[in-house]
């Protein structure tokens, strides 16, 4: 068994929509609904793009927190999302429940100047249950219902890989 074969690995499918997550122990796959950009896939800063390439995770953030915990800056607000919180901010892109904040592995394409999925702050994280899953409508991350990202942050751990593609 090589090193990669020994810690779980995460791939997702831009096309599928899709986050699969290979066990580091057994055969198993896990499968979890995403919605990734709507503006699709691409590195540029500011482009609204999910970059694509190999990553890993750099930080998970949230284990402790509440399920619907809102965070604005990787930090909880003090807010559980509601429905009525969303009707009086209708505006905001809502971080949920967990983060797991990438970063890109590939010097140039998703590492460095002007592509850098870390300054980004490209995550792997909550979205109010009432966003559909299976279609692109983020702002570049990879939007998880929130049981859905507390199970997979259970799972993994900073240095996990994730591959983007």
């Amino acid at each position: 068994m090589t090193s990669s074969q020994r810690y779980p690995r995460i791939e997702v499918d831009l096309n599928a929509q899709l986050l699969c997550l290979r066990s580091s122990s057994t055969a198993e796959v896990l499968e979890y609904p995403v919605s990734t950009a709507l503006n699709g896939g691409g590195e540029k800063q500011d482009s609204g793009c999910t970059p694509r390439g190999l990553h890993y995770i750099r930080a998970s953030i949230g284990g402790s927190l509440p399920l619907g915990t809102v965070l604005i800056g990787r930090r909880p607000t003090g807010e559980i999302y509601s429905p009525e919180l969303a009707r009086r901010e209708p505006s905001r892109d809502w971080i949920l429940s967990r983060i797991l904040w990438l970063c890109g592995r590939d010097w140039g394409i998703n590492r460095g100047p002007g592509v850098d999925s870390f300054r980004r702050f490209i995550y792997i994280h909550g979205t109010p249950d009432s966003e559909p899953m299976g279609v692109a409508r983020s702002h570049g991350c990879i939007r998880m219902r929130n049981d859905d990202v507390a199970d997979l942050y259970r799972r993994v751990w900073p240095g996990v890989t994730v591959m983007i593609q």
